[in-house]
């Protein structure tokens, strides 16, 4: 799978889109006035989510055309090919398996040689057992006190998805056991983040594949200065080696880094170059999550997320909900001119949900190049962005409603809530929902002047009331949020985002845009400690930048 991709935009089926985008005139009201099977007939079932693709703006014409695009660009091959473990990862030459993550027990995947679902499994036990003992007070710190906050320390993927997962899952984590996320290597983060902690029921979750990531050593080194400052201060004998020992692990495979900064390589969780960091929230990555919800509850999530696997695997693509929205993304991407993407979950724990896909669909679609290194022929990836409801009502939807700009926005909701509560006699969630339907219908069929009109509005303020409608929504639903629907969500957009990818061409599991600035930021250091030699050679801009910080760093 690794020869020149099929250029989407010399396909047949490109053609015809791009003649039905030319005299697109969408809408919704006559649509489903003309056709009253069309919610029926566009709403799908994958694993326990209900997805209501109906008020997309797709027709009988449309719809077909996006399927043959599929058909023509070898999706169904393309997505095969990365479940048996080919190498599609072109650019460094890697298989990607993290469907390979969330396999059962009893499953078998040979791959490079390797029994990937054994090692999978063998490397679970070990994170299991210690989450287990961690939550029952078995694993202590150095003085004997059970532990009471686990801090990970890790950034992009080692972060966004066990903090996204933390917060989705509250109320399936155990008491008295806090998580705390430390990412960014503003010094801000882990002063705050350790405010109020006691180093001797603190344990740190070090999480660095390479166990080299800057800002995660650097913010490692911190936590442990202040992890020995804190622990000496009762004891001024301490062990320090003991005290790091029991106080630090690690999810990496350099277990020499890892030995050498003083965490017992026994304490150490791995994971595979076939596993990004944006696709790795189901592996030892989520080592603070099991900790937090427990290993029962961690494998729902992995279950789920196989669930929603299985669907993309199997399913044929006219009912597969990852290959439908991502084609309804594609055609609003390259025939309608959307830029951006909005992700709107009515539910405040998915209040990360949003961040969480940010890196997962744009630094995996973020790109401007082919898999086999020739330009795009076409845009690539989407901005996504967005808020819970029904905060976002009362801050962008404004411009979703009215505004000159195309926005698809993905709806999600759930049937129970999580925390039941009334308002005298009031279901408070089911006020919530009133929004959650309303804000659909209403992007859908707008308000016409004459409905406006009919109000008693003055005619000079009837074209601000107007609501043109066929504005694109999806409506996800499911029947509460559990750790295995927040895996079939997780594992929905990742299978979107690799549909979108394989349409465009690209290899969406590298990452190289990322490392430039990284690059710059090591050889800039010098420059912004002093070094007049170094900051000569910058350019003006950036050495004027520089003078600045110099002249008011106190």
């Amino acid at each position: 799978m690794s020869g020149a991709p099929v250029d989407a935009t010399n396909s047949p089926a490109w053609g015809r889109l791009t003649s039905l985008a030319e005299g697109f005139a969408p809408d919704l009201r006559r649509w489903f006035d003309e056709d009253p099977g069309r919610a029926d007939r566009l709403t799908f079932s994958a694993a326990d989510l209900h997805v209501d693709l109906s008020k997309g703006l797709i027709d009988g014409e449309v719809l077909p055309a996006l399927l043959e695009l599929a058909d023509q660009v070898g999706l169904a091959d393309r997505r095969d090919a990365m479940f048996r473990g080919e190498h599609i990862n072109v650019t460094e030459d890697r298989a990607v398996l993290h469907t390979a993550l969330r396999l059962p027990p009893d499953a078998r995947l040979q791959v490079d040689g390797q029994d990937v679902a054994a090692e999978v499994h063998e490397v679970l036990r070990r994170v299991y057992e210690f989450a287990d003992r961690v939550r029952s007070g078995a694993w202590t710190g150095v003085t004997g006190k059970r532990i009471r906050t686990v801090v990970n320390i890790g950034i992009g993927g080692s972060d966004l998805g066990p903090v996204m997962a933390y917060e989705a899952l509250r109320p399936y984590r155990q008491a008295g056991l806090e998580c705390r996320f430390i990412s960014n290597i503003d010094p801000t983060d882990a002063a705050t983040k350790l405010a109020g902690l006691d180093p001797a029921t603190t344990l740190f979750i070090v999480s660095s594949k390479t166990f080299g990531t800057l800002e995660t050593l650097t913010n490692a080194r911190l936590c442990k200065a202040w992890l020995l400052d804190g622990l000496a201060d009762g004891d001024p004998h301490l062990d320090q080696q003991s005290a790091v020992a029991r106080h630090f692990v690690a999810v990496s495979t350099a277990l020499d880094k890892v030995a050498d900064f003083g965490i017992d390589p026994q304490n150490a969780f791995g994971f595979w170059d076939w596993v990004g960091g944006r696709y790795s929230v189901d592996s030892a990555i989520g080592t603070s999550l099991v900790v937090a919800i427990g290993p029962e509850a961690f494998s729902d999530l992995l279950a789920g997320m196989h669930a929603m696997d299985e669907h993309f695997r199997t399913t044929p693509l006219d009912r597969n909900v990852p290959v439908l929205m991502g084609l309804l993304n594609v055609w609003y991407a390259n025939f309608l001119g959307a830029q951006t993407h909005a992700v709107l979950p009515y539910s405040q724990l998915l209040h990360r949900f949003p961040a969480y896909l940010q890196q997962l669909t744009m630094e995996s679609n973020g790109k401007g190049v082919r898999w086999d290194g020739t330009p795009v022929t076409t845009d690539t990836g989407e901005v996504f962005w967005g808020e819970p409801g029904t905060n976002g009502q009362h801050a962008f939807y404004q411009l979703i409603h009215q505004g000159t700009r195309l926005v698809p926005a993905d709806f999600i909701a759930f049937a129970e809530p999580a925390y039941p509560l009334r308002d005298g006699t009031t279901d408070v969630h089911e006020l919530f929902l009133a929004n959650f339907f309303a804000q659909t219908q209403a992007l859908a069929f707008g308000k016409t002047a004459d409905e406006v009109r009919a109000e008693g509005t003055a005619e000079a303020i009837v074209p601000a009331r107007v609501f043109t409608g066929n504005r694109p929504t999806a409506s996800i639903m499911a029947p509460r949020l559990t750790p295995s629907v927040l895996g079939q969500l997780i594992a929905l957009y990742e299978h979107i985002t690799f549909t979108q990818g394989v349409v465009w061409g690209i290899d969406s599991f590298d990452q190289w845009g990322v490392e430039l600035g990284k690059q710059l930021a090591q050889q800039l250091s010098p420059a912004v400690s002093g070094d007049t030699e170094v900051a000569a050679r910058q350019d003006p801009s950036t050495r004027a930048l520089i003078a600045y910080y110099r002249r008011h760093r106190s």
